[in-house]
C-alpha cells in the first residue's frame, strides 16, 4: 500500500507539473491576444479553467498512478503508461500551440490527436485498473469540450 501512495503522489506531481508549465505558456497569451479573440457564447469564464485543470492532473496522476503500481515489468501497464505519457505531451503542447504561437488551428490538430490518445489510454488502463479509466473519464468530455471550444474559436477568428 505504501509502495502505491508512493507512485500515485509521484504521478500526481508529474502531472501538476506538466499543468504548471503549461500555464507558463498559457499565461502569454492570456494576458494579450486571448481577450481579443472572438469567443462563442458557451466559454466558460477564465476562472474556471484553473480549478478544472487542478482536478483534473489530480485524477489523471492518480489513475496513472494505480496502474503504475501494478507493476512496470509487466507489459499491458507498459503500453498504457505510454499511452499516458504521450497524451501528457500532447496536453502540454496543445497551451504551446493555442497560447504560445497563438495557432488556433495547429491546437485543433493537436488536441483532436490528444482526444483520441485519451480515449486509447483509457482503453489501456481498463485492462489493468477499471477504476483508473474511469478517473480519466471527465478528462476525456472536458477535453471534447476544449476542443469543440478551439474549433469555434479557430472558426470565429
Amino acid at each position: 500500500m505504501k509502495k502505491k501512495l508512493i507512485r500515485i503522489s509521484i504521478a500526481v506531481f508529474i502531472c501538476l507539473s506538466i499543468g504548471i508549465l503549461s500555464s507558463i505558456a498559457t499565461q502569454s497569451g492570456m494576458s494579450s491576444w486571448y481577450p481579443s479573440l472572438v469567443k462563442p457564447a458557451f466559454t466558460p469564464p477564465q476562472w474556471v479553467f484553473g480549478p478544472v485543470w487542478i482536478v483534473l492532473y489530480i485524477l489523471m496522476g492518480i489513475a496513472a498512478g494505480m496502474v503504475w503500481s501494478r507493476g512496470f515489468y509487466h507489459k499491458w501497464v507498459k503500453v498504457a503508461l505510454y499511452h499516458f505519457g504521450f497524451q501528457l505531451l500532447l496536453n502540454a503542447a496543445w497551451s504551446i500551440l493555442f497560447f504560445g504561437l497563438r495557432s488556433p488551428l495547429l491546437a485543433l490538430l493537436d488536441i483532436t490527436a490528444l482526444f483520441i490518445l485519451i480515449l486509447f489510454t483509457i482503453k489501456w488502463f481498463k485492462v489493468v485498473n477499471n477504476t483508473a479509466a474511469y478517473l480519466l473519464i471527465p478528462y476525456a468530455i472536458w477535453i471534447a469540450f476544449a476542443a469543440i471550444l478551439n474549433y469555434s474559436i479557430w472558426q470565429l477568428n
